[in-house]
């Protein structure tokens, strides 16, 4: 059974249900990783039918958008692509990108890295209030007419800051933080992308790798890992030790599958989702995550379970991405 394909929102693009994050890449946060490693990760998410590869003008410092336009080379209708903008050169008061022509510049520095003429969606990557968000709205849609970018969005958990960003009801997708340990965007946002017909795209579905069920209080981190602070910090340890008791809670439901896919499944089950991207290193990870995309979707009875573990109000840490 092949994945599932659903339309992102308003761009009519068709994009299988769950596609490919290219943040833990050589030089980003997430320690030692190799080239090589994520050029077979890409090629094994292609043989399992994947088409959705996400990445950032900051992961890695531009790395993961150079290797992404490696792998694209020779087979660019292969892939749908996501990027971001603006992290790089925000101070928590605005971003560098002050007029048109500066974002517009930005964004072909994004082109360039990923050696493509267009991408298929691109992303505000500021997950706030921007004063200067006229320019980043008036930027993505001289860009969609120019054909360098299909549809746009915001990367965002902030609910007013998403209804700001649609004023002009132009938003095709939204990339959002949600998973078994973070249900929150169920109360308000995705049930608004549905009526405003805007595509989501899910990040985080494992949580930085919490619900693949492979960590635990004395795993260990490399110093180049930013999920050190989770044992350093005595905020971070605390909420690090309360998801690993849930963690725990969640194993004995994963009948005759991982606990990571059940956890993407979970992800899969709600309405409002288009695709989701799942993380992977290795070429092993990927075949792992992509197949809780071929298997049968959960049923109201497993939800239900999942639902006395991590209810819907439960709340937790949102991360950026």
């Amino acid at each position: 059974m092949p994945l599932q394909k659903r339309i992102l929102g308003k761009t009519n693009i068709s994009v299988a249900d769950v596609g490919l994050g290219l943040w833990a890449v050589s030089g980003s946060e997430w320690g030692t990783a190799e080239d090589r490693e994520t050029f077979a990760a890409i090629d094994k998410a292609l043989d399992m039918g994947v088409n959705f590869f996400d990445t950032a003008d900051v992961y890695g410092n531009g790395h993961s958008e150079e290797l992404l336009g490696q792998a694209m080379k020779g087979r660019r209708e292969k892939f749908i692509v996501s990027t971001k903008i603006g992290w790089i050169g925000y101070d928590g008061n605005q971003s560098q990108y002050t007029t048109v022509d500066k974002f517009i510049a930005g964004v072909e520095s994004n082109l360039k890295r990923l050696q493509t003429d267009y991408v298929d969606i691109i992303f505000s990557h500021i997950p706030y209030a921007e004063p200067n968000l006229h320019v980043f709205l008036e930027g993505f849609e001289k860009l969609q007419k120019q054909g360098k970018i299909k549809g746009y969005g915001a990367s965002t958990s902030d609910f007013d800051f998403l209804k700001k960003f649609n004023s002009n009801g132009l938003c095709s997708v939204l990339q959002i933080d949600y998973s078994l340990l973070n249900r929150t965007p169920e109360a308000e946002i995705l049930p608004y992308c549905q009526k405003e017909n805007i595509g989501v795209l899910i990040r985080g579905p494992l949580v930085m790798g919490l619900l693949t069920g492979k960590l635990n209080k004395d795993s260990h981190f490399e110093a180049s890992d930013f999920r050190r602070n989770w044992q350093n910090k005595p905020e971070e340890k605390k909420i690090f030790l309360d998801d690993l008791e849930k963690v725990e809670q969640l194993r004995p439901l994963a009948k005759g599958k991982t606990l990571a896919q059940l956890s993407l499944q979970f992800t899969l089950a709600h309405p409002a989702v288009s695709v989701i991207i799942p993380g992977a290193k290795r070429p092993q990870q990927v075949e792992e995550n992509v197949s809780a995309g071929l298997l049968a979707p959960l049923t109201g009875a497993e939800l239900k379970n999942m639902e006395k573990i991590t209810p819907q109000n439960g709340g937790r840490r949102i991360w950026p991405a």
